[in-house]
């Protein structure tokens, strides 16, 4: 049953008489004790701070509010789990990345190390020639230059062995250069994968944090929606009891007409094997509680006892209704019955609204009312949406007219 609120009907205000008026102002004082006591109740509160539902619909519109709020909040949390998995996401591309550009680091480390390996094994046969090049200059450097051109068999050959030891000379500086230089190289290499790679592993690490912290708010987000929505389950599970207990309450207090062919109209979900009242077609094929189908109100109630109630009293009787609330809020102080008039249960959670079709002891469409009971046709008796016929006891209803 949808929620509503309030009736609001204008009455006519019977005058009174300075007796009245008096007994009134008697009554007023009599019962402002009461009414002192409770509005203090209510703006200071209990001790123990427990506020009990004064009613089944109080303890709906608890559950409803608490819902309400609880979905809310989940629906924060959805938002906020999703931004903590987009940056999961992102943080897991940039651990992507830089695994790769460690794993080539280390590729070119290892190349790097197997070219010093190769480069060091050039300088070991460079070394060795190079032995072997000072023991041949020390052996020819042990002879004076006046010796060696004592010795030489002619000028041209003197020059020849004075070149070769300069070429030699010279070489063993360029050998020594060569290493000298390979070395630093190499080493300044070595140095710079290194620093290279330890960057890159202190920026996985920030990133692996940074991912599990991630990971932890979305796990602890998680077990709040959990937890809210269990909340919000248990709520609906209650107020889903609540509406059983209405049906079984509509229920007991009728007794199902079956009446063919008189109700105006048939067919679409809303029919039930009883017809539908006539009732828009487009209203009763939609799933209950989608569609608006009061003029000043949002609320989506086709379906609903207050939506057939409402639709039937403006628009096949052309009559002015302005309602607000559940059917039992609908309920007034007039208690005489009369056809055509919308009939109020306050019986329940919500209380039920429905047509009133015969008076006790009038007939309609063959079917006479029993006396002390009233002929009435509604909508969603079963809290299934379906169109039914019954008789209630005419005492049991208010009406409105």
């Amino acid at each position: 049953m949808s929620t509503y609120a309030t009736l609001k009907m204008s009455l006519k205000k019977p005058k009174m008489t300075k007796q009245t008026q008096k007994a009134s102002l008697l009554q007023r004082l009599k019962t402002a004790p009461a009414l002192i006591a409770v509005a203090l109740l209510v703006l200071g509160g209990t001790s123990a701070g427990i506020v009990h539902a004064s009613s089944i619909q109080q303890q709906i519109n608890d559950l409803s509010a608490k819902n309400a709020q609880k979905q809310s909040t989940v629906d924060a949390l959805q938002v906020r789990a999703d931004s903590y998995q987009d940056a999961i996401s992102k943080l897991q591309a940039e651990v992507n990345a830089i695994q790769h550009a460690i794993a080539g680091s280390e590729a070119k480390k290892a190349k790097l190390q197997a070219e010093i390996d190769a480069d060091q094994k050039k300088l070991d046969r460079q070394k060795q020639y190079l032995g072997e090049d000072l023991k041949a200059m020390y052996v020819d450097g042990s002879m004076t230059t006046v010796e060696m051109l004592a010795t030489s068999k002619n000028l041209s050959d003197f020059v020849d062995a004075e070149t070769y030891r300069g070429a030699v000379q010279t070489k063993i500086q360029n050998t020594l250069k060569e290493i000298a230089a390979l070395q630093n190289e190499l080493k300044d290499q070595q140095t710079q994968v290194e620093q290279l790679l330890e960057l890159q592993k202190n920026q996985q690490a920030r990133l692996d944090s940074d991912k599990a912290e991630q990971n932890r708010l979305l796990s602890l987000n998680q077990s709040e929606q959990a937890s809210y929505n269990h909340q919000i389950a248990s709520n609906n599970k209650k107020i889903s009891e609540l509406q059983a207990e209405q049906a079984a309450i509509n229920a007991r207090n009728s007794q199902a007409v079956y009446i063919p062919g008189a109700s105006g109209g048939s067919g679409g979900a809303c029919d039930e094997g009883n017809g539908n009242g006539g009732y828009p077609m487009s209203w009763c094929n939609a799933p209950q509680d989608t569609i608006p189908t009061i003029p000043y109100s949002s609320d989506p109630i086709n379906r609903e006892c207050t939506s057939f109630a409402y639709w039937y009293y403006t628009q096949v009787e052309g009559k002015s209704l302005y309602v607000t609330g559940n059917a039992k809020d609908w309920a007034t102080s007039n208690y005489t019955p009369r056809a055509g008039a919308i009939g109020i249960s306050s019986a329940g959670a919500y209380g039920h609204a429905m047509i009133i079709l015969a008076t006790p002891g009038h007939t309609w469409h063959g079917i006479t009312a029993p006396a002390g009971q009233v002929l009435t046709m509604s909508m969603n008796y079963d809290y299934q949406g379906h169109f039914h016929y019954d008789f209630r006891a005419a005492n049991s209803l208010s009406y409105i007219y």
